[in-house]
């Protein structure tokens, strides 16, 4: 998205087709929560990509994107009586990455049951942002991420792929490795945030919970922790 399409859309609506559903809406409304998958693609940190009439295109279930557009217009979750499909709600929550929301749709989500030959890979994501309580709107002073993992071709994956990162290597308990990427800047993070989170998706990973952690350090700054965990099944003897 060019900076320029980006100045000219500020007061007119933008249009969106998710999954076959159109949507139109205001780029204010979208960057409403910036660290979130929409409010970096709407403020030109990711590609985009638009249909043959011009909408901007996401590849996700169209019917449900009115709950988040809601969401993102009021900060307030609204469902019909009755409404059944909060766990694919939570999905897309999580795909798009509104802690907020995330946080009234509820977690921990319940426990998988596996047949007794499968057990449970596991790769753990947290980011931590270090905040200055003395900027208007707060400023985020430094970021890092870190992912953990007991799972070799995760980890070798890693290695391999994001060469362009700092990133250093750290044995932990139980023989689980991290990755600690950075520190970086804001928008450095929210960008290899969305690239991790995807990586780790196609890899055949699941999002089982998310969790949010305030904490006060110092005077001048307050320290935010966003932690995200997936899992995947394997059948013994498959690795």
């Amino acid at each position: 998205m060019e900076n320029g399409d980006l100045g000219h859309m500020m007061g007119e609506p933008v249009s969106l087709n998710v999954g076959g559903c159109v949507y139109s809406t205001s780029l204010s409304t979208l960057r409403r929560y910036p660290d979130s998958l929409l409010g970096a693609m709407f403020r030109g940190d990711l590609p985009t990509v638009k249909d043959s009439r011009g909408n901007y295109f996401i590849d996700r279930d169209g019917p449900l994107f009115r709950y988040i557009l809601n969401f993102l217009r009021s900060s307030e979750l609204t469902l019909p009586c009755g409404f059944k499909e909060t766990a694919l709600l939570r999905k897309e929550a999580d795909f798009y990455q509104i802690e907020p929301l995330i946080q009234c749709l509820g977690d921990p989500r319940p426990l998988l049951l596996y047949p007794t030959d499968t057990y449970e890979e596991v790769v753990e994501l947290s980011s931590t942002r270090k905040l200055s309580k003395y900027s208007n709107p707060v400023a985020v002073i430094i970021t890092q991420l870190t992912i953990t993992t007991k799972v070799q071709s995760v980890l070798e994956s890693v290695s391999s792929s994001f060469t362009k990162w700092t990133k250093h290597m750290m044995d932990s308990r139980d023989f689980q490795v991290s990755f600690t990427f950075g520190p970086c800047d804001y928008q450095q993070e929210v960008s290899l945030r969305v690239n991790l989170l995807e990586f780790i998706s196609k890899a055949g990973f699941a999002i089982r919970n998310t969790r949010v952690l305030h904490m006060s350090e110092r005077a001048n700054e307050n320290t935010v922790e966003h932690h995200w965990t997936f899992c995947r099944p394997v059948q013994k003897g498959d690795y």
